[in-house]
């Protein structure tokens, strides 16, 4: 496995399955950042541009309540969304899965937080969404496994081709085999009539190096335009295929949906 305290990028791919009313089906090469924060705040960033600008940079004010670095950062602001929540014993690392921002611009629809224990093995995954209209959301999956199901309930509007209504199923992987570190992100929508949507990113990791920067941008350079772009075009397409259209409710008044416990879910 990587490293401690050594930033990773990845290469890979998102998948988009949608089941009904149309069929609808997209995949497209992405690259994102996976970093331990913890490791981070005591080593550094190494070659990463970190709270500055670059090709490819990060900055903690891009996720949370959007504190500066001064401020806590958006370390800070996780470890006191966990302390509110009751986890306390989420003192290992802290990794982020997250886009860059390119060419100082980004758009971030998901993030998952892997909140460790000291010992190593997972306490926590918060899944940090934002939707295009300036808002965010997190759910937090207490007490997860690589490889096993959770749920949570689907309180937060992201696409307007979706009610906000039914469960998100989430699942994770973080695998190494022949040397090559992989991680995968799994995330569901089940309604009243079943599973509507297949989505996932995944990607093999490597240590973030000024040379692995230059050659997912030499094959990506405007990534996160990108991005915005594919949202786009993909709700023109459900568009042209008639797909229901329905309008952006009130966000929900908690900022935290917390998972399903085991014994509730279907």
């Amino acid at each position: 496995m990587s490293q401690p305290g050594v930033p990773l990028i990845g290469s890979g791919q998102v998948r988009h399955t949608r089941l009904r009313p149309a069929r609808h089906v997209f995949a497209y090469s992405t690259f994102f950042l996976m970093l331990p924060l913890r490791g981070m705040r005591r080593f550094g960033a190494g070659e990463l541009a970190y709270n500055r600008a670059g090709w490819l940079s990060f900055h903690d004010s891009d996720h949370g309540d959007g504190r500066s670095a001064a401020q806590g950062g958006a370390l800070g602001w996780m470890e006191e969304l966990l302390q509110r929540e009751g986890i306390t014993d989420a003192d290992g690392e802290v990794w982020l899965h997250c886009y860059p921002r390119v060419l100082g611009y980004t758009f971030k629809p998901v993030s998952f937080w892997y909140c460790h224990r000291s010992d190593g093995t997972l306490r926590a995954i918060v899944a940090e969404v934002n939707n295009t209209f300036g808002e965010r959301h997190c759910y937090l999956l207490d007490a997860p496994r690589y490889g096993h199901e959770q749920h949570a309930s689907k309180v937060f509007h992201v696409s307007p081709f979706c009610r906000v209504e039914g469960e998100y199923r989430f699942r994770f992987m973080r695998t190494e085999r022949d040397g090559m570190e992989r991680t995968v992100a799994c995330v569901d929508l089940l309604d009243a009539q079943g599973l509507l949507l297949q989505t996932s990113v995944s990607g093999v990791l490597q240590p973030y190096t000024a040379l692995s920067a230059r050659r997912v941008l030499w094959r990506q350079p405007a990534m996160t335009l990108a991005l915005i772009a594919h949202i786009h075009w993909q709700a023109l397409r459900l568009w042209l295929k008639r797909v229901p259209f329905f309008s952006k409710p009130v966000p929900p008044a908690d900022f935290v949906t917390r998972s399903i416990p085991p014994a509730s879910t279907p």
